[in-house]
């Protein structure tokens, strides 16, 4: 997720609201209906890239797709968190777009109530991409989405600070703690995580857990509360922030960059900001409990989809569209402005061997799963769960164990 997660996901109420809503979508266009023989001259796109460097390169490479079909591109921005309610009034009031950009884990509950169509109906081939991102766009068995590039989250460090402690980017839980401690002096924490009470605070724990065999489908297990111990500990010894239950991602960042924290745990999209900075970063894997053990990353990123909208000439363009937003070649260019993962495999290769110092992503998106893979449309739930569970543990309301365990029980 660049996060959307950045872009905190929508609210549980507008999702719930939504699948109430019965989509009887012929003849539900945005637009005038060129389904009777008249020849598509535009089409309706929404999106919430609206803001900054994500706003213009989105853009230029929809105006792009559009120009390739012969169509006009029209598109409506909305912020992040007002995606989904904006969805369900246009839904309501039969006016969805021809095509709808949709943060990945929000694909399934869409899909669930047939507002969106299989993309395989239009031909677009789904060879050659990670296992991970097909599953994020993938809805009973059928991709209804697919995402032109992809995220996850890493290890950020300060190689001036590790330098001259004589410390190398930890690997394991036991370095980390290690490694957190002794960089911890004054006003700098040598760790810093975003643990707060969103689904961004769940995203930063999931590599924590999964990595550990932690599962979503019931976090009250041993495996989960040892992930969340270790986050609880680092705490307790000072090494990170108590203030981390209120961090967004930026915040994080933030102190990253003031020199407060030596090491955090973030994504590519900080990569401008980083430079910009003039730290001397690095940038590494998240540490596993063991040696032995394979980091696990979640999937962040947004899929593209052609709504029912009842006007099948527009629709059949509409995925011509998607299907160039997912051209091999345009990913590897929106990769490289947008500081993301090309989600095709060969496209990634390709992006490791030109930006090399962002082959740790393109390493972890290889195998990074979809948070909705397990779940579908039940995934928020989890979600809600495990942040409420961190924020329990953190702050010393429960230990690790009973908080994941009072979290399960709650419905």
């Amino acid at each position: 997720m660049k996060p959307r997660h950045r872009r905190v996901a929508p609210a549980l109420t507008a999702v719930a609201m939504l699948a109430t809503i019965p989509l009887v979508l012929a003849g539900c266009s945005g637009g005038s209906s060129a389904s009777s023989g008249g020849k598509v001259t535009s089409i309706t796109v929404l999106d919430y890239y609206n803001q900054g460097n994500d706003k213009k390169v989105i853009g230029d490479y929809l105006d792009k797709c559009g120009a390739a079909n012969d169509v006009t591109i029209k598109r409506s921005l909305v912020p992040g968190a007002s995606l989904i309610q904006k969805v369900l009034q246009q839904a309501s009031s039969k006016t969805l777009p021809d095509v709808l950009m949709l943060d990945n884990p929000d694909l399934q509950q869409i899909a669930e109530t047939g507002a969106l169509s299989p993309l395989t109906d239009y031909g677009i081939s789904t060879d050659g991409y990670a296992k991970g991102v097909l599953q994020a766009g993938t809805y009973k068995g059928k991709v209804y989405g697919l995402a032109p590039t992809v995220n996850t989250i890493a290890l950020f460090y300060n190689k001036d600070v590790l330098a001259k402690a004589g410390i190398t980017p930890p690997k394991t839980w036991d370095e980390l703690k290690t490694d957190a401690a002794k960089l911890t002096a004054g006003s700098q924490y040598g760790f810093a995580v975003d643990a707060n009470a969103t689904y961004e605070g769940t995203w930063q724990f999931l590599p924590f857990m999964w990595s550990n065999g932690g599962d979503e489908k019931n976090i009250a297990t041993t495996k989960t509360a040892e992930a969340l111990g270790l986050w609880t500990d680092l705490v307790k010894d000072g090494s990170m922030s108590k203030s981390v239950v209120n961090w967004t991602q930026a915040d994080v960042n933030d102190q990253f960059m003031a020199g407060k924290a030596a090491m955090m745990i973030n994504g590519p999209w900080q990569i401008p900001g980083l430079k910009a900075s003039k730290v001397d970063y690095g940038i590494a894997q998240i540490p596993v409990q063991s040696a032995s053990d394979t980091a696990v990353a979640p999937l962040g990123g947004e899929v593209w989809t052609v709504p029912n909208t009842g006007d099948s000439a527009k629709q059949k363009v509409a995925a011509k569209v998607v299907s160039c937003m997912n051209d091999a070649k345009n990913q590897l260019a929106m990769a490289k402005l947008r500081y993301t993962i090309p989600s095709k495999t060969s496209a990634a290769e390709q992006f490791g061997k030109d930006v090399p110092e962002e082959q740790v992503f393109v390493d972890l998106v290889a195998s990074a799963r979809a948070r909705t893979g397990e779940l579908g449309a039940d995934w928020p739930k989890a979600a809600t769960k495990i942040y409420t569970a961190v924020q329990s543990a953190l702050t010393g309301q429960d230990s690790p164990a009973d908080a994941l365990k009072n979290a399960q029980s709650s419905n």
